[in-house]
């Protein structure tokens, strides 16, 4: 009995002290993620519009929001799909924090996106436009990266070329 109580105090100890450990561990910092963070983070494949398509991971991006809350943005490889559905879809947006884009509210989810004449469309994985926004262009970015994500008053610029919308977590 009194070994079997004494295994029972180790195991509660090194509970307890494990619990102390992991509230005093930093939080990770909120900001743009780097490489190594989006490597393990973004999907290799993403579902959209009954097909999965492969992720180009040298081209993502993501935020983690002062919540801890993240967005993960990429661009896929979109070919295989019908021409109506390539000329929108450009790449994957996933969002566990509510977001903002230019004034539209976006609720967590997956999604599917692309800039096209002029406009951001958001679409659900059955390529459904969820929202539509203005996207603005900044013709002094050099050179233009297929895709990225900066800081920008209190929000963040994701870019697509020189097109870009402003994203903010609600």
């Amino acid at each position: 009995m009194r070994r079997r109580a004494s295994v029972i105090g180790l195991a509660l100890l090194a509970a307890l002290t494990w619990l102390a450990w992991a509230q005093s561990a930093p939080a990770p910092a909120p900001g743009i993620l780097g490489a190594a963070e989006l490597k393990q983070l973004v999907p290799s494949n993403f579902f959209f519009a009954g097909k999965t398509a492969p992720v180009q991971q040298r081209n993502s991006a993501g935020v983690r929001f002062a919540s801890g809350k993240l967005l993960l943005a990429a661009l896929v490889d979109t070919s295989g799909y019908s021409s109506a559905i390539e000329e929108k879809y450009q790449g994957m947006l996933i969002t566990e924090a509510p977001l903002s884009i230019e004034g539209a509210t976006l609720k967590p989810g997956a999604y599917g996106f692309g800039f096209s004449r002029g406009k951001f469309i958001v679409m659900d994985v059955a390529a459904n436009d969820e929202l539509t926004a203005p996207a603005q262009v900044d013709d002094k970015i050099k050179p233009a990266m297929p895709l990225k994500i900066v800081g920008q008053d209190g929000g963040y610029r994701l870019y697509a070329g020189r097109s870009y919308v402003t994203v903010k977590a609600k």
